[in-house]
């Protein structure tokens, strides 16, 4: 293993001069051994508010290969920031373990979400980021306030990966195990904690995080109204370390309509999975390859069999904005998957602060995209 995989690493740095430290830093995140289990320390149970953390600084491109446990000050939103963890019951998961996780509540909700409960949306970090990181580098919360929604950010322990990798290469994961039931454990915690529309639950990630919220989505398909993908690898291939590494750079070939055909063999009654993919045509760290297997599955797990209705749109002035494509795809009149398709773009959240790694300041937004394409949709 250790031959194929240094051959593989050769030729993901040979890929592309612009990106090959951020091949090796992935590649590197892959391979790292799970860190060991510290001791634990008693807490009490209550949520707490978050306290803010430092100022923000500037940081390198490329993260340093340790994950710090606390990310950099950005300005706070007005509402709630508040930090807890889910220490997961018998029968779900490995039982015992206790996942953290913050949670954001908005401050003035529109009178409609009041009424209703408000549309909660999980946003999971890719490898070496923090949930917190991931909610500053995104801005997720700032658009959450203008737009009434909650916000849970669930974090990746150490003890289960030293990068904070979520495994969606792993085979019991895709079908429903590993960190999936205890995500959807923490999801569950904070309905019945909070007013929360359960019509309007939708996930979203980045990188190794919108592989596992794919994940998460698919095999908990009447839960979520809708998916949110940004960078992320084809679902149901990889299997190991090896096979991740060649589903991100090459896609999955015949086992992508393999796979989507296994989850509606799973889930005879599949009720289809409204999602958005975002992708930058630069990423060679998980290749276009992906997006486009992606947008195959979604069609054959929403039954979409019509063209879609393409929009260019020109890059912005001073380049604010990348140029961009929009393939979006109908059933009657209801918009079942967006697939957004952005020129000069890296392996980063597009519009996000670019102040923290894998985050680009030029847009469109990824996040007001998100929460655009997730208003439309919920669950009956």
């Amino acid at each position: 293993m250790k031959r194929a995989a240094s051959s593989l690493l050769r030729t993901l740095v040979r890929s592309g001069k612009r990106q090959s430290s951020a091949v090796s830093k992935i590649v590197t995140a892959l391979f790292a051994a799970p860190a060991a289990a510290k001791p634990k320390r008693k807490r009490k149970p209550a949520t707490k508010v978050a306290k803010a953390p430092p100022r923000a600084r500037a940081v390198p491109a490329t993260p340093r290969r340790t994950v710090p446990s606390v990310a950099m000050h950005v300005p706070p939103s007005p509402g709630k920031w508040l930090a807890s963890h889910f220490s997961a019951p018998p029968g779900i998961g490995t039982p015992g373990r206790r996942m953290s996780y913050w949670l954001y509540l908005p401050n003035n909700p529109p009178e409609d979400t009041q009424r209703k409960g408000l549309p909660l949306l999980v946003m999971l970090h890719g490898c070496q980021q923090t949930a917190t990181q991931f909610a500053q580098g995104t801005r997720m919360n700032q658009w959450a306030e203008q737009m009434g929604y909650a916000v849970l950010y669930p974090q990746q322990l150490v003890s289960t990966h030293a990068q904070r990798c979520w495994k969606w290469y792993d085979r019991a994961t895709q079908e429903g195990g590993g960190d999936v039931p205890i995500i959807v454990g923490m999801i569950d915690k904070v309905m019945t904690q909070y007013a929360i529309d359960r019509s309007r639950i939708y996930i979203a990630g980045i990188s190794a995080g919108a592989g596992m919220a794919n994940i998460i989505a698919l095999n908990h398909p009447h839960l979520f109204a809708a998916v949110g993908l940004h960078s992320g690898p084809v679902f149901g291939a990889g299997h190991n370390t090896i096979g991740a590494l060649g589903v991100m750079q090459h896609g999955a070939a015949l086992r992508a309509d393999a796979a989507a055909h296994e989850v509606m063999t799973r889930h005879p009654q599949f009720p289809g999975m409204p999602a958005i993919l975002i992708q930058g045509a630069g990423d060679n760290v998980v290749r276009p390859i992906n997006q486009m297997q992606l947008a195959r599955q979604s069609q054959l797990l929403n039954r979409l069999s019509t063209a879609p209705k393409i929009t260019h749109k020109p890059q912005g002035r001073s380049g604010r904005h990348n140029a961009h494509q929009l393939h979006d795809f109908y059933e009657g009149r209801k918009l079942l998957l967006r697939v957004a398709h952005i020129a000069d773009l890296e392996h980063a959240w597009s519009g996000g602060d670019p102040a923290l790694a894998f985050n680009a300041k030029a847009g469109p937004d990824a996040s007001k995209m998100m929460l655009e394409f997730f208003s439309r949709h919920q669950r009956a």
